[in-house]
Parts: C-alpha cells; sequence; structure tokens
C-alpha cells in the first residue's frame, strides 16, 4: 500500500509540475490548485519537523533532484507549477506552518511578471506571505530568490528585474530574511541570458541549468542552515 501510494503522490506531484502556462495564465484563482494542496497534506506526515521548506513556481516543482542536490540539508519540496506569489498567500497555513521549518525558500515572481502583474503588488503580497509565516513561526527564516531569466521571457526581463530589487529591499528589512541571486549565474558577460540551460520551452530549467541553480541556491543556504543542520546530526 505504501508503495502504491507513494507512486500515486509522485504521479499527481508530477502533473502540478507540468501544468501547462496557458491554464495558469487563464485563472487567477487559488483554489485551482486545491488537488495539489491535498497532496502535499496527504503527504506532510512523512515530513520532518524543523526543516527548510521550498516552496514556488514550476522551476521548483519541476527539480526532481532538489533534495538530493540540497544534501545535507534536509528539504520539503512543495513547489506547485504555474503557480503566482497571489497563490502562495492564499495557501502558505498548508504549504509552510504544518512542517514547523526552520527555514522557508521562496521562487515567485516569474510568472507575475509574465502575466503582467506590477511589482509593487508582488512585493506586497510578499510582505503579507512573511508577515503570516512570522506570526505563525517567528523564528523562521525566510529566503526569497531573484526572478531568473529564461529566452523565453526576455520581452519582460526589465519588469522582472524591478521585482527582484524590490524582494532585495524587503529582504533587507529584517535579519530573519534573506535574498539569493539566481539571476547573475544565468548571464553571460554581455547581460544576455545564457543558452543551453532550458529544456525546449526556453523556460524550464534543463539538467545543466538545475545544476546552476542548485549550486547558488545551496551555496547561500549553507552559509546559515548547513550550521543548524550539523547541530541535529550530532544532537546539539
Amino acid at each position: 500500500m505504501k508503495i502504491r501510494f507513494a507512486s500515486a503522490l509522485t504521479a499527481v506531484l508530477l502533473v502540478v509540475g507540468l501544468v501547462s502556462t496557458a491554464t495558469a495564465q487563464r485563472s487567477s484563482d487559488p483554489t485551482r490548485w486545491a488537488d495539489a494542496i491535498a497532496a502535499f497534506d496527504a503527504d506532510a506526515a512523512s515530513r520532518p519537523e524543523g526543516a527548510i521548506v521550498l516552496t514556488g513556481s514550476s522551476s521548483f516543482a519541476r527539480w526532481r533532484t532538489m533534495e538530493e542536490d540540497l544534501a545535507p540539508l534536509t528539504v520539503v519540496p512543495r513547489g506547485f507549477g504555474g503557480s503566482t506569489m497571489a497563490d502562495v498567500l492564499h495557501w502558505v497555513d498548508r504549504l509552510v506552518m504544518p512542517y514547523k521549518p526552520r527555514a522557508v525558500v521562496l521562487y515567485e515572481g516569474d510568472n507575475d511578471t509574465f502575466y503582467g502583474v506590477a511589482p509593487t503588488k508582488v512585493a506586497g503580497e510578499l510582505k503579507q506571505i512573511i508577515s503570516k509565516i512570522h506570526a505563525a513561526l517567528p523564528d523562521t527564516r525566510v529566503y526569497m530568490l531573484s526572478v531568473k531569466p529564461s529566452l523565453a521571457r526576455v520581452s519582460v526581463w526589465d519588469e522582472a528585474q524591478k521585482t527582484t530589487e524590490l524582494y532585495k529591499q524587503i529582504a533587507a528589512s529584517d535579519d530573519r530574511l534573506h535574498f539569493i541571486d539566481v539571476a547573475t549565474p544565468f548571464l553571460k558577460a554581455d547581460g544576455k541570458v545564457m543558452d543551453g540551460v532550458f529544456v525546449d520551452d526556453g523556460l524550464h530549467l534543463n539538467d545543466k541549468g538545475n545544476a546552476i541553480w542548485a549550486k547558488a541556491i545551496k551555496s547561500a543556504l549553507m552559509e546559515i542552515e548547513g550550521e543548524f543542520e550539523l547541530r541535529k546530526a550530532s544532537g546539539q
């Protein structure tokens, strides 16, 4: 039964990760993710408390080697592809709180920018998410990732950078908040987007892209979270 359940859950999460951007763009109703969130709920009991929750859009949902790539950090994958900052805000009580994480890593703003959501609105929703997390978990650290560049979304890159700048300002406002730059590693010396790191859609990362992405995220997390992981391993 456990094997069948795990297989079914994997299938559900795969569909979540591969959901088309067209479907996401047609609807701004966060309840469209109810099935995906229910799948996370069903899996919650098997996840440890005090780990690091990674939630956000398809760049997390499609990152199938996340747990392996971020080891020895203990992480809980909670990406749901095609989501926006407003979606995380709506579901944060179920995406984050049940795990009582010591840290949360958030990747949103990519789809928001593409759908024409103003950077100030995205930043405002981020602040609300942080407030909700800290109301329930005052000591939990929140890491916000910059919007990454992509070949498919060069036309909105200027807006994406405005969104990222607001993230930086938010991160600088509280010692519990941290900013991770995942944009620079994907830019060439001339500032153009690197090629050879995306799948055919020019948006989602291939294995090479995920390796670059993972290195940037792990490096930033290990500076603070690595110490906590070592303490936990040693029983301190």
